[in-house]
């Protein structure tokens, strides 16, 4: 601009200001360098992903490469050779593994299942250590564990025998053990009528049944015990006992995971859940914009589906969607972090809330998913497309009973209306409690 005469010089603009994201301080190197690791497996694990649901697993060479990678280690104390990391760090891995595949991304959330078996009895968690030390995959899976329909259990000399099918078995094709719940008559028994036992792969058999709609290469097959099988006394341990278990599970095992109380532990599977729908979101997104650019519309005269402002407006309809949820799910995984650095742990009023929260942030994914499918249209329906297997993903998993948004916002409802919220173990289970009863034929 020329300087009109007789009029003093214009300041010297200011220096720029330099710009760039500050990344999270509970984001670890260790983490860093997993996800870094598996950022470079998503064409690996998105090539395989229509196998994998084929097979109804993942494919062996994703399976190893995620094993390599450390993805199973990420949540094993240090005390088994693992990493124990806090919440962020599995926000961030897991959600890139959903990027390429929410199988991918399921079968690294199901790696936490390791802290339901550290709080069982030590002679039990030896037994699995010493079992699993150099297995290639998850150690332990579990199996209608907290659920409303478990197996049956009989109190015997020494231990338990115990029968039953138990549903969703996530990750069974690859583990070496199985947890599962049972139910007991109390009568026999001090407790609550609930329990877990954990049983080597011999004991059990993996049924053919995983045939659904989404999430098809998690292995969620059923687990069946068909005839009464023994279990010794140290394989069980009751239900009421988990509470306790839990806060004092930072007493033992090491790493920045294992420092977290009960209350946080059960906030940390449902962000490594959610985290899942976050990737698959991103993923979804960036699958459009790479099809948009070279996809020209069916009705419409433009050159390609991308110069569509209508396009235009989903894409950033979409980020936004993805964002926010980002925002939400990374804020509360930080504050989990955060307060366990100093000691602190949550009250069953914030978990509550929380879980509304995460929920809610799934299904904000969802959502965006969804837009954008519709968006491009037809072409997405190919089951080579990852876009499709996306939208049938997020739907499966936002159907988990964890991150179901209408129970979730009934139960803070409640509270916010004066009433007493129902009894709940994690945000999203209620507490289970058989009733004593006569014995009868088993099924």
């Amino acid at each position: 601009m020329t300087q009109p005469a007789g009029i003093a010089p214009f300041p010297p603009p200011p220096p720029p200001v330099p710009t760039g994201p500050v990344e999270s301080p509970w984001f670890t190197d260790k983490g860093r360098a997993i996800r870094d690791e598996v950022r470079a497996l998503l064409p690996l694990i998105r090539e395989d992903a229509q196998e994998g649901e084929r097979i109804g697993a993942l494919t062996p060479r994703v399976l190893e490469a995620l094993d390599a990678a450390g993805v199973y280690k990420m949540t094993m104390p240090e005390e088994w050779g693992g990493y124990g990391l806090g919440t962020r760090d599995l926000l961030e891995i897991i959600s890139v593994l959903g990027e390429a595949d929410g199988s991918a991304g399921w079968a690294a959330f199901v790696g936490i299942g390791i802290k339901n078996l550290l709080a069982l009895n030590p002679q039990m968690v030896e037994e699995v250590r010493a079992d699993a030390e150099g297995w290639v995959g998850p150690a332990v899976v579990g199996a209608s564990v907290f659920a409303t329909n478990v197996g049956r259990a009989r109190r015997v000399d020494d231990g338990w025998m115990i029968e039953g099918r138990w549903a969703f078995g996530s990750g069974s094709k690859h583990a070496r053990w199985a947890m599962v719940g049972v139910e007991y008559d109390p009568a026999t028994h001090p407790g609550t009528g609930r329990g877990v036992v954990v049983l080597p792969l011999p004991d059990y058999e993996i049924v053919d049944d995983w045939h659904v709609m989404g999430l098809s290469g998690t292995a969620s097959n059923s687990i069946r015990v068909a005839q009464e099988t023994f279990v010794p006394e140290h394989r069980f341990l009751d239900l009421a006992e988990y509470p306790m278990r839990f806060m004092e599970m930072h007493q033992r095992y090491s790493g920045p995971g294992y420092q977290q109380r009960g209350t946080a532990l059960l906030i940390t599977v449902s962000v490594a859940d959610v985290a899942i729908a976050l990737g698959m979101a991103r993923g979804a997104l960036s699958c459009f914009a790479e099809q948009a650019r070279k996809r020209q519309p069916f009705s419409l005269p433009y050159p390609t589906i991308a110069d569509m402002p209508s396009a235009q407006v989903a894409a950033g309809k979409a980020l936004a969607m993805i964002n926010i949820s980002a925002a939400t799910i990374e804020g509360i995984a930080d504050q989990v972090d955060a307060r366990t650095a100093v000691g602190l742990d949550f009250s069953h009023e914030e978990e509550s809330e929380i879980a509304l929260n995460l929920a809610y942030a799934a299904n904000l994914c969802e959502d965006a998913i969804n837009l954008l499918q519709k968006t491009i249209g037809s072409s997405t329906v190919s089951l080579s497309n990852p876009i499709q297997r996306f939208v049938r993903d997020v739907r499966v998993l936002t159907s988990h009973g964890a991150i179901r948004v209408d129970p979730q916002a009934e139960q803070n409802g409640r509270r916010v209306l004066g009433f007493d919220p129902f009894p709940m173990f994690g945000g999203a289970v209620p507490l289970r409690q058989a009733e004593t009863k006569k014995e009868g034929p088993r099924p």
